[in-house]
């Protein structure tokens, strides 16, 4: 499903533009002692730059869910945003990542020491391919349990046990469980199932993030006259799929391929799902 390692950087930090991904971090800065990082992640795609307000105001939410005080605004961030992919050529396909951490305190993070970065990277979208994923063990964690209310980077470490456990077994991504045995979604994305023309996906119970672009196609797909049921999935239910399919911010809409044993063809509410959501980003300027 690709990965943002990006060709030409630019980022914003303490007031002012700067080339490529400046070193920040000091040995004893919270974020990278203590883990008090959060970001998020929106798409500029020649010019399109959808949701990118609901992407702002996220990384807010999840800074004040970490303990950080933030001192600039969603609205703030989204006119910043926009300065910076003016800085690139038209026709540019960048990831916006805005990003708040504490330089100060112990165990607890100390607000007043929160930092603010913006970077923008010049990542094409990746072609819909389709991915493999298979079942880890790693489960995503219950709200009382970590901040899963948060696009917190603390949350990624277990991530990637679970996709390192799926790639050594010859897949590209996990699909994961919640703490109750439920299928929570693929690794990084939101997960989505197609049955009959039905459309399932697993209902938002605060294990893990009621995704932005989840939620647009969502509506997309209602608005179109196809159902979505949003409820508790069993992993067996997945290996009866007609379709699988994955949202996300990075790679938007994309086909899974093959889950286990199970090889599956892009099929049609995929293509409708993913046609639907790139005529709505047409009109996202």
């Amino acid at each position: 499903m690709g990965k943002v390692d990006g060709g030409k950087t630019i980022t914003y930090v303490d007031g002012a533009w700067v080339d490529g991904n400046p070193a920040l971090a000091r040995p004893r800065d919270h974020g990278f002692w203590l883990g008090s990082a959060v970001f998020d992640g929106a798409r500029a795609l020649a010019g399109q730059l959808p949701d990118l307000d609901r992407h702002c105001a996220r990384v807010i939410a999840s800074a004040r869910i970490m303990g950080l005080a933030p001192e600039i605004t969603a609205s703030e961030i989204e006119t910043l945003s926009r300065q910076g992919v003016a800085k690139f050529p038209d026709d540019a396909e960048l990831y916006i990542c805005p990003m708040f951490y504490a330089s100060g305190g112990f165990i607890t993070p100390d607000p007043e020491s929160t930092r603010f970065v913006l970077s923008i990277i010049d990542t094409p979208l990746p072609e819909a391919e389709g991915f493999s994923a298979g079942l880890t063990k790693f489960r995503r964690p219950a709200r009382d349990m970590a901040p899963t209310d948060a696009k917190a980077s603390c949350l990624y470490p277990n991530v990637a046990r679970g996709v390192k456990e799926a790639t050594d077994r010859g897949f590209d991504v996990g699909v994961v469980l919640d703490p109750s045995g439920n299928v929570a979604e693929f690794s990084y994305t939101n997960l989505f199932m197609a049955k009959d023309g039905v459309v399932h996906t697993p209902a938002i119970n605060g294990t893990f993030l009621n995704g932005i672009t989840r939620q647009r196609v969502i509506t997309l797909l209602r608005e179109s006259g196809i159902e979505v049921n949003e409820r508790a999935i069993q992993f067996d239910e997945l290996l009866e799929a007609d379709e699988l399919f994955a949202t996300g911010n990075y790679a938007k809409v994309v086909p899974c391929t093959k889950i286990e044993d199970l090889t599956l063809q892009p099929g049609p509410i995929y293509q409708q799902a993913r046609e639907l959501y790139f005529s709505y980003s047409d009109g996202c300027r």
